[in-house]
């Protein structure tokens, strides 16, 4: 299928060909008629794209921050590479479009049809493609009466629709509306259908003139010196009851215009992108207040809400963003006699094809331009589903399949595996068409799709990859154990008991291949140099662990119980394979206690191992340090020894003559987990872990969830 691509490097913009994505649960696969190009946030998005690497850093600080925060935990390669990874990802563009339903996600049987109109929303999901999967919650069905035309403008009109919720404006309040683009449009007839006063304010004499066509009782040029003058008139003398700012701007310009228009305590409410240097001083005399408008409304980056269809209760939470969204389509309709008009603010329409020549036009300014839309002809024609297929089988080699390309795997696996010779790249699989055409051809597979039955039903591939979001690491494993390839996945194995047991059934039903775990620390050089020589020690060992992960934000999915399981389960694991790798003896109990969660899931714990020799190893993972601190710090006390492993960089011996101390370039085992892999996946075997060691390190991380649900301790 065709979509609209950005490189986040270069700012080039380009009309490819990707694989089309596949319906999953809770989701709808829309096949896209028409789609709206926001011209002033795709501009913005695209303008910065296009800056060099010192004018990201210049525009965005906030960014800048957290990479050199990476950069004192993790080293300036590591990075280095996340940074790179993430520039190369490929961008979709575009957020607001409509289409026909052409397949149902379980769990939205009956509720969508197949056939059906929806309008879709929401950036990565509503994108500039010829089909798009899209969850529940950022869709809602088009009235039979409303043009595909028009439903591409309902994400747009939710945003002016919450803007105008936020300022609570009521019949006969008198509301300035600064800017007159797609949203200030649309708010400026929101408001006049709930019965406020309108006053349409911009430099565009055109754009005011469609604003008062549309219904705004005055409009005025924000330049004219009178503008105070006349808003008072209109008001009596009191000024407006509030203020919408749709403007975009790099002044504050606007909110100096709001703090002279405005009446006491009133309300302003930005929606624009504007600068934020407002004027402390006529604000705090009047006690104005500043809303600043979320989008399309609640729900918006909720990621529970968005992405697993989570509801939010009515009796709290009236106007979510997909009620927005069926309100806006609701107002266009043409059988009512006041209603949305946004047929008015088309400026242009463009194909799909010649979307190169739409974007040109916006970002350079050629042309005045309102709304621009694209359409997809002959859609049903062109879009087909993915066609399985094979390749030759190269002789002693691993030919791998890859299912999940996301910064990690391309920052660190995909990077290891392409430097291998006796790797043959065959397959990469992704959620998104886009980024599996991005993957192909950055990395050189011979095939790109979005659903891993390709790769599963493919018997030219012998291996694979499988580095997706927690929750279907299991799934996803049993599926390829089952098919007969030998398996490279993720930590965490399993999010519980359940998956954990399915990848043990679907290993234990061939004997012909293997799984392999990313616990990459056992296979860092100073890991390896510490447990042989522990190796050669009697009597138990002592291990102490501090883990200063520092903190990620509470709406990362990580912390989500469903797609991540939280940090404890999907990263402390690490450290668990650690312990058990370093004491060489099975895990016979585990306990955990919790520091006080004040956001996000628990990602500050103590975890108790006791092995079956007799020896401990107590793990501190915490968010909440300092990232001048390292980051991981491993003690290991034996037999009058003591052995200090600081950020896999250097090991420190005291008491213990027999091995020397090392210092080094950070490490942590990388590339020595992928090379082990493909060489015994080249050779036939055996496992480059013990497989019984991976289930056991699995078990004991689920039980440190189930130590901290139930306060005891877990015996395995």
């Amino acid at each position: 299928m065709k979509q609209i691509i950005q490189s986040r490097r270069t700012g080039h913009l380009a009309l490819k060909d990707v694989p089309m994505p596949q319906v999953k649960p809770g989701h709808v696969l829309v096949r896209t008629r028409a789609s709206l190009i926001s011209a002033g946030t795709e501009r913005m998005v695209v303008d910065f794209a296009k800056k060099s690497l010192p004018g990201k850093a210049k525009a965005r600080p906030d960014l800048v921050k957290k990479v050199i925060n990476k950069a004192k935990r993790d080293g300036l390669k590591a990075t280095f590479q996340t940074v790179m990874a993430r520039l190369n990802e490929p961008l979709p563009l575009g957020y607001s479009a409509t289409g026909e339903v052409i397949g149902v996600g379980a769990g939205l049987e009956g509720v969508y049809t197949v056939g059906q109109r929806v309008a879709m929303a929401g950036a990565g999901f509503a994108n500039h493609a010829e089909v798009n999967a899209v969850p529940e919650n950022l869709l809602a069905a088009v009235p039979d009466e409303v043009t595909d035309e028009a439903a591409s403008f309902a994400t747009l009109g939710a945003i002016a629709m919450h803007a105008v919720r936020n300022l609570g404006a009521g019949l006969g309040d008198t509301v300035a509306v600064l800017g007159c683009g797609l949203v200030g449009q649309m708010a400026a007839q929101f408001l006049t259908l709930s019965g406020a006063r309108v006053v349409a304010l911009d430099y565009d004499s055109d754009r005011l003139k469609l604003a008062s066509e549309l219904g705004a009782e005055l409009v005025a040029n924000v330049a004219d010196d009178s503008l105070a003058a006349t808003i008072n008139e209109l008001t009596a003398g009191r000024g407006c009851d509030g203020v919408i700012i749709a403007a975009a701007s790099e002044s504050s310009e606007p909110f100096e215009t709001a703090a002279a228009l405005a009446r006491d305590r009133a309300r302003v409410v930005m929606v624009g992108l504007t600068g934020t240097a407002f004027p402390y001083a006529d604000f705090m005399h009047k006690e104005l207040n500043i809303i600043v408008s979320r989008s399309y409304g609640p729900g918006r980056y909720d990621s529970e809400f968005e992405n697993q269809g989570i509801k939010y209760p009515e009796g709290w939470v009236r106007w979510t963003e997909r009620d927005n969204l069926k309100e806006t389509l609701r107002l266009m309709s043409p059988r009512r006699t006041a209603r949305l008009d946004v047929a008015a603010l088309i400026s242009h329409r463009f194909s799909i094809d010649a979307a190169q020549r739409a974007y040109n036009m916006i970002t350079e300014g050629t042309e005045p331009h309102l709304g621009v839309v694209l359409d997809y002809p002959n859609n049903s024609e062109r879009v087909v589903q993915p066609k399985f297929t094979t390749g030759a089988v190269v002789a002693k080699a691993c030919i791998l399949g890859v299912i999940g390309a996301g910064h990690f795997a391309r920052a660190v696996l995909l990077p290891l595996v392409k430097s291998n010779p006796k790797t043959h790249l065959h397959t990469v699989v992704t959620q998104r068409g886009a980024s599996a055409e991005y993957s192909q051809k950055a990395f050189g597979f011979d095939h790109a799709e979005t659903d891993p039955i390709s790769i599963f039903n493919n018997p030219a591939i012998n291996a694979v990859i499988i580095s997706t979001r927690h929750d279907s690491h299991a799934t996803l494993a049993s599926q390829a154990l089952a098919a007969g390839k030998n398996v490279l996945v993720e930590k965490p194995l399993a999010m519980d008991w359940g998956g954990l047991n399915a990848v043990v059934a679907a290993r234990e039903a061939n004997d012909d291949i293997f799984f392999q775990v990313g616990f990459n620390r056992r296979f860092a050089p100073a890991a390896k140099r510490l447990r042989d020589r522990l190796a050669r020690q009697s009597g138990p060992k002592v291990i102490q662990m501090r883990i200063n992960a520092g903190a990620i934000e509470p709406h990362h999915w990580v912390h989500s119980a469903i797609e991540g399981g939280g940090r404890l389960l999907g990263e402390a694991c690490h450290f668990i394979d650690l312990a058990r790798f370093l004491v060489a003896e099975p895990i016979a109990t585990v306990s955990a206690e919790a520091a006080q969660v004040t956001k996000g899931s628990s990602d500050d714990a103590t975890i108790a191992l006791r092995f079956a020799d007799g020896s401990i190893s107590s793990i501190v993972y915490t968010a909440r340090g300092n990232s001048e601190v390292s980051k991981e710090r491993i003690e290991v006390h034996s037999s009058g020894a003591s052995y200090i492993l600081e950020d896999f960089r250097s090991l420190e011996v005291m008491g213990d003559n027999q091995i020397a101390a090392w210092e080094g370039r950070q490490d942590k085992g990388f590339k020595g987990s992928i090379t082990a892999f493909i060489a015994a996946v080249t050779a036939g075997g055996p496992a480059p872990i013990d497989e019984t060691e991976l289930i056991e390190t699995s078990a004991a991380t689920i039980a440190v969830l189930d130590s901290l649900r139930t306060g005891k301790r877990i015996n395995l």
